[in-house]
């Protein structure tokens, strides 16, 4: 299982405490020094089950100054997933991913459901 943090997240962190407190081994990924690849991406939006436009940081500075907010709506999965490939700022974290699933954000409740 890996977690695809930003070490200054504090969301990221309350999902790392939480997996801590619980003694679930994990892989912490930096997503800033490693980001997901358009692959990676890809195969996550996948398994997610989540629209590719759920996987934007909405509240991140670099969302914002580019202006996504009204451009997401008319862009493309492939558009999307170009995009979110070009900085990890960009991609919603955490990313929790196990060989079954993959989730996005943290929501005590939903993990605990999975794990």
């Amino acid at each position: 299982m890996t977690i695809i943090c930003y070490p200054r997240c504090s969301t990221c962190r309350k999902a790392e405490s939480y997996l801590k407190e619980h003694g679930i081994a994990y892989t912490y990924r930096d997503i800033k020094e490693d980001r997901p690849s358009k692959e990676e991406l890809a195969s996550y939006i996948d398994r997610s089950g989540l629209e590719p436009r759920r996987f934007f940081n909405t509240s991140g500075q670099l969302y914002r100054d580019l202006g996504l907010k009204d451009r997401v709506k008319e862009m493309s999965r492939e558009e999307i997933i170009d995009l979110l490939a070009t900085d990890g700022m960009l991609v919603k974290r955490p990313i929790l991913v196990t060989e079954d699933a993959v989730l996005v954000g943290f929501k005590e409740a939903e993990w605990e459901s999975l794990l």
